[in-house]
């Protein structure tokens, strides 16, 4: 059945699940889903006509897979699971989401209409304690919302569950009732602020003061350095930034999700913890700090350590107040409107020298290069920086880094470069969370197949992911996972059997992964020392087909300093 395009009206044909299934073609070209008693009808509309569907192994990857699709694509996702468990399994992935502000639409199965079986829960209130909105379609508001549901995610740069009733999911539509687009956009934090950045009295005027004072501070800084976020690259920030930078002489730096997104040899790469020590130390040195579209949060901010005492932080982000106590000023608006806007309040006398004057070995890149780290650790297992040092140079450089969450996703960040901020994505971050590495590699591979998929991963959140490492097999057409294998969960061992706890819970008898994948069809090889990368570049050379497992078995001796920073600073606030 095909349904009445744009706002649609009237008699439907097919069930209320067709109708959502055909909104849902209208607005994705592929669905993450889980196949389930409430969701059936829905995933068979989309399947029967040929839709790209990509079935998950368990419901928590495919809301990880519609997630990390947005991050590589910028599309709105969609992701479908079925009722009850189904719905509780992909919780963990749904609150990452929500609390990264991932446009997507979930279509779950939800309890019957007619009221509640034993088995049933509250949904809409377990969702809502995420912050999740959902909205429930019905006999006669299919169409209308489906349609409120994609317009709600997109404009609002959230989730939103789409509830099909179970008793209703094979009923017939009916009569629909119209959706018309609303004219005020979901609330985006900076939207309220456009009218005052472009000038129009509705807005807030005190915008435009606050950023002609940021220009002014701009203006007179000797060493400005400008950071921007992932709202800068939401938001296309990245040129005017860029424009105002070469304008004031100032130097870049960029959050983790926010790689290259100046393209310029005087970006002295990640802020945060993730940054290389010499750049760090230079960011230190500035008078004015630019930041936009970026959180400030303990870790990008080094624990509170990567401002000068006495410098200026202008933060501009579309919250209504500051995010970090260095914030000296606060600007609330949208990045790239923002941008744009101090772009035209500073003269434009041409591109002066400024900091950059000082410092040529920023614009050479000597300050960013390190002598090779040595092979082994002390224990003889291998050292993590010295293997990401070695990937830099051996994965394509075009590329796409999905990177689980724990002690060993320092260093790829560190060493390893992005083409563009896409090209790296910190999935898990959010919300604190491991596992997710292998799904969102999914969604990656699927939203960018043109270039080489590498996921980054530990041997704790690949295990908990193991159950979709077969729909990685399937569906990603060329990709490389590199497990930094240290037997442990390292996080916690360098964080708490430091201070004496007994780690017996946090060790991990070792896995080979590369044997595990082989088992589902995929290439791979342990790596105990250098050498064995021979095994990978072989791959490469033949096409780089399939998925390509590089178990790394790296020591468990070897701690990242943006863990000693952490440490430092939890153990400073302890009485002594």
């Amino acid at each position: 059945m095909s349904a009445a395009p744009g706002t649609g009206s009237g008699t439907m044909a097919g069930t209320v699940s067709d109708v959502v299934a055909d909104v849902t073609a209208r607005h994705s070209e592929v669905v993450f889903g889980l196949m389930g008693n409430g969701n059936a009808f829905y995933t068979s509309n989309l399947t029967s006509r040929g839709m790209r569907y990509i079935s998950a192994r368990h419901e928590a990857g495919t809301v990880a897979m519609a997630d990390a699709y947005h991050r590589a694509c910028g599309k709105v996702a969609t992701a479908t699971v079925t009722y009850g468990a189904g719905f509780t399994n992909s919780l963990t992935a749904l609150a990452e989401a929500a609390k990264a502000r991932i446009p997507m639409v979930l279509v779950v199965g939800d309890a019957p209409a007619s009221g509640p079986r034993p088995w049933d829960i509250d949904q809409s209130m377990v969702a809502a304690g995420l912050g999740v909105r959902t909205i429930t379609a019905t006999a006669g508001t299919a169409h209308r919302a489906a349609e409120e549901a994609y317009a709600a995610a997109a404009a609002g740069r959230r989730p939103i569950i789409l509830a099909i009733p179970y008793d209703l999911a094979a009923e017939p539509a009916g009569p629909q009732e119209p959706w018309v687009p609303s004219r005020e956009p979901e609330h985006d934090g900076g939207a309220a602020l456009s009218g005052a950045l472009a000038g129009d009295a509705s807005g807030d005027a005190s915008t435009a003061d606050q950023l002609a004072g940021a220009a002014r501070l701009l203006e007179g800084a000797e060493r400005p350095l400008i950071i921007a976020g992932r709202g800068a690259v939401v938001s296309g920030a990245g040129p005017a930034l860029r424009a105002l930078g070469d304008r004031l002489g100032a130097l870049f730096a960029t959050s983790a999700m926010a790689r290259n997104i100046f393209d310029s040899p005087w970006d002295l790469g990640i802020a945060g913890g993730f940054g290389r020590l010499a750049p760090v130390e230079l960011m230190r040195t500035a008078d004015v700090v630019l930041v936009v579209g970026a959180s400030l949060n303990a870790f990008q901010t080094r624990y509170e350590t990567l401002f000068a005492p006495g410098a200026a932080v202008v933060q501009i982000d579309e919250l209504p107040a500051a995010t970090s106590g260095l914030t000296t000023h606060h600007v609330q608006a949208d990045a790239g409107r923002a941008a744009a806007r101090l772009l035209e309040l500073l003269p434009d006398s041409g591109a002066r020298p400024g900091w950059r004057a000082l410092v040529p070995d920023v614009g050479d890149g000597s300050l960013r290069r390190e002598l090779p780290a040595d092979e082994f650790a002390p224990d003889g297992r291998l050292n993590p920086r010295a293997v990401a040092q070695l990937l830099e140079h051996v994965l394509p450089a075009q590329r796409t880094i999905v990177q689980d969450g724990g002690h060993f996703s320092g260093w790829v960040p560190m060493y390893c470069s992005a083409p563009d901020p896409e090209g790296l994505m910190m999935v898990g971050t959010a919300f604190q969370t491991i596992g997710l590495g292998i799904p969102s590699a999914v969604g990656a591979a699927v939203a960018r197949p043109d270039r080489t998929t590498v996921l980054i991963s530990g041997d704790g959140g690949a295990l908990m992911a193991l159950a979709d490492l077969d729909t990685a097999v399937r569906a990603i057409p060329s990709g490389v996972m590199v497990v930094f294998n240290d037997a442990a969960y390292g996080a916690e061992l360098h964080q708490y059997a430091v201070r004496g706890l007994d780690p017996a819970a946090m060790l991990i008898d070792e896995v080979d992964f590369a044997a595990v994948g082989r088992a589902m069809g995929a290439s791979g090889v342990k790596m105990r020392s250098l050498a064995d990368i021979a095994a990978l570049r072989t791959w490469l050379a033949d096409g780089a087909h399939g998925l390509f497992i590089l178990d790394v078995a790296v020591s468990q001796s070897v701690v990242a300093e943006y863990m000693r920073e952490s440490m430092a600073a939890i153990l400073a606030k302890q009485p002594n």
